[in-house]
C-alpha cells in the first residue's frame, strides 16, 4: 500500500479530530481485505465523502470510532464496502461483446437447449443491471416467439453484485428511456416497454434472471458450472494477484468450451492462461475437455 498522504494535502478544511490519514489507511486495509479493492492515497477525499453520511448516521462522531464499530458490525461493514464501490455502467457497453455473443455464443447455447441440456450464465459484478439486461435481450433475440421458446427451456442467468443499492435498481429493471438507445432497436421493441420517459424490461425477460448479493472474493455458493460468464470492468479495482486468483476461479466455473467476457482494459494472466484462449478482444474460451 502507499505511504500515508500528507494531511494538509489530504483534507483541507476537515478537522483532524474527525478524519485522519490513519483512518484512511484503516478503511483502505479493510476494503482490500474484504473485497480486494485497492484504494490509492488519491482516494482520500472520495472515502471521506462516501463515508461521512454513514459516520453521522451511526452516531460515532469520528471516523476512528466508526472504524472500530464496523470491525464487529458486519451489516454496517457491508454497507461501508458497498458505498465505496463504483457502479458506473451503461447498456451495450463494449458492443463487440454482445455482437460476439449474438453471432458465436448464442447459436451454441440454442443447440445445447435444443438437445435438452441446461444452460447457465453469470453476470458477475452486474452493478445496476444494464449489462445483465443487455445480455438477456441479446439472448432472447428479435423474434418474440422464438424468445419465448428459449424461455421455456432450462436456462437461467445469475446476476450478482456486492452493492445492495445497485442490486435494487437492477431488480427493478426500470431505466430512463434515453439510456437504452444503445440497444439495437429490434431488441428494444421486442423486450423493453417504454412508458413516458421510462424504459421497463419486460416481465418475460425478467423471469430469466436471479439477482443475488455476492462478494467475488468470498465463498461462491453456486454448485454447477456456467456456459457464459461476464465480469467486465470489475477487476480494474484489484491488484494483480487478486485478478489472477479471480480469473482462475472463473475458469474453474466454466464448462469446457464456455466463454468468459472481461473489460476492455483487463487481461487473462496467471494460472488461468493455460485454460483460457483468446477468441476476440477481451473474449476468452475455455479449452474443451
Amino acid at each position: 500500500m502507499n505511504a500515508l498522504p500528507n494531511m494538509d494535502q489530504m483534507l483541507p478544511g476537515i478537522s483532524p479530530g474527525v478524519y485522519t490519514p490513519e483512518d484512511f489507511r484503516a478503511v483502505a486495509d479493510l476494503v482490500y481485505s474484504e473485497a480486494g479493492i485497492v484504494l490509492q492515497s488519491g482516494k482520500t477525499m472520495l472515502v471521506y465523502s462516501r463515508l461521512a453520511p454513514l459516520v453521522r448516521e451511526s452516531g460515532c462522531g469520528t471516523f476512528a470510532a466508526y472504524i472500530e464499530r464496523i470491525r464487529t458490525d458486519t451489516a454496517l461493514r457491508d454497507r461501508t464496502i458497498a458505498s465505496l464501490t463504483t457502479n458506473h455502467t451503461f447498456f451495450y457497453r463494449e458492443e463487440h461483446h454482445f455482437e460476439h455473443f449474438a453471432s458465436q455464443t448464442r447459436p451454441s447455447i440454442l443447440r445445447t437447449l435444443q438437445a435438452g441440456r441446461s444452460v447457465r450464465m453469470w453476470s458477475a459484478g452486474c452493478s445496476s443491471g444494464e449489462e445483465t439486461w443487455s445480455l438477456v435481450v441479446t439472448l432472447l433475440g428479435e423474434d418474440r416467439a422464438a424468445g419465448r421458446q428459449i424461455l421455456s427451456k432450462d436456462i437461467r442467468v445469475l446476476a450478482s453484485d456486492i452493492a445492495p443499492h445497485a442490486l435494487k435498481k437492477a431488480t427493478e429493471a426500470t431505466y430512463q428511456a434515453n439510456d437504452t438507445q444503445a440497444i439495437p432497436s429490434a431488441l428494444r421493441k421486442a423486450w423493453i416497454k417504454e412508458v413516458g420517459d421510462k424504459a421497463i424490461i419486460s416481465d418475460e425477460a425478467r423471469q430469466l434472471v436471479r439477482f443475488r448479493s455476492l462478494n467475488l472474493l468470498g465463498d461462491w455458493p453456486m454448485k454447477g458450472l456456467f456456459d457464459v460468464i461476464f465480469c467486465r470492468n470489475v477487476m480494474i479495482y484489484f491488484d494483480q494477484p487478486t485478478k489472477e486468483r479471480l480469473v482462475a476461479r472463473f475458469a474453474d466455473k466454466l464448462v469446457p468450451g464456455g466463454f468468459l467476457y472481461i473489460g476492455h482494459s483487463e487481461r487473462v494472466t496467471g494460472p488461468a492462461s493455460s485454460l483460457l484462449h483468446t477468441v476476440g478482444p477481451t473474449i476468452y474460451q475455455k479449452s474443451a475437455a
